[in-house]
């Protein structure tokens, strides 16, 4: 497992080094109107909830704290086997840049701490 999360940083890196020789840009410019389509369109929310906040494993989406090379790296080869693999045939760089633009433009959730209900509950189960 850690093999497979080793090599997925491996070619993201190679990647990106590729491209700053090759003089094409490291990052693209993505359209937040857009990647909130993709996310939809692809059915991302369907396993990563419409916040982008659940998903199997470490794969939460939000807060988006990937780079935008890492995050195209990560749906190219999941390091976990419970999210498919989407090729460029499939969906391109330039796509999931979008929905990654859009992925940054979502709020945060609250810390547990500043949900009064989680208190309420947390409050009542101590007594």
């Amino acid at each position: 497992m850690k093999s497979l999360h080793i090599i997925a940083i491996a070619a993201a890196f190679c990647a990106a080094l590729f491209a700053q020789q090759t003089g094409q840009p490291t990052e693209l410019k993505g359209d937040v109107a857009k990647g909130k389509q993709y996310f939809n369109a692809y059915t991302c929310y369907g396993c990563h909830g419409f916040s982008a906040q659940n998903g199997p494993g470490r794969n939460r989406l939000n807060p988006m704290n990937m780079t935008q090379s890492g995050f195209i790296g990560l749906v190219r080869s999941p390091t976990i086997n419970q999210m498919p693999s989407y090729s460029a045939k499939v969906i391109s760089d330039q796509q999931l840049a979008d929905i990654w633009t859009y992925l940054k433009t979502l709020p945060n959730a609250p810390a547990a701490k500043d949900i009064p209900l989680l208190q309420e509950i947390k409050a009542e189960a101590t007594k």
